[in-house]
């Protein structure tokens, strides 16, 4: 059922986080040079897992009750690692305020996919919700 709704969520889902931070800085830093994720294990491995959970649930099609739950976690993986940035920006020493001189379009690519993941978990709400309509009927 890979025609559904909430799968062209989830493959836009695995677009913003397995492919666009290769290509937008998170970002740049004071001598204006761009800043990618892969300069940080963390920021690698939030990315990746939830890239890799995003694959996990788009193959569970035909158990949406998996495929809601694997989107439970790739958001709170992407809560995590927003926090990580907000972490980095913020709350950064005066000295290493030159780290962090302009954000980039990367720091915003985990609020796009969890509100991505969020309208794919009220499509999968919205089929389990119609087969157990059609459950009742029999």
């Amino acid at each position: 059922m890979l025609q559904r709704i909430q799968t062209v969520y989830m493959l836009l889902v695995l677009i913003t986080l397995g492919v666009l931070p290769f290509v937008f800085p998170l970002w740049y830093n004071a001598q204006q040079e761009e800043v990618y994720f892969m300069f940080f294990p963390a920021f690698t491995f939030l990315f990746g897992a939830s890239a890799a959970l995003t694959v996990v649930s788009i193959m569970n099609y035909k158990n949406r009750q998996r495929q809601f739950v694997c989107n439970r976690l790739t958001m709170i993986l992407n809560v995590i690692l927003l926090g990580l940035f907000v972490y980095r920006t913020l709350t950064v020493s005066g000295e290493a305020s030159e780290i962090v001189s302009e954000k980039g379009i990367g720091m915003f690519l985990p609020i796009v996919s969890i509100v991505l993941l969020v309208l794919a978990n009220k499509a999968i709400k919205k089929d389990e919700d119609l087969v157990k309509s059609v459950d009742r009927l029999r």
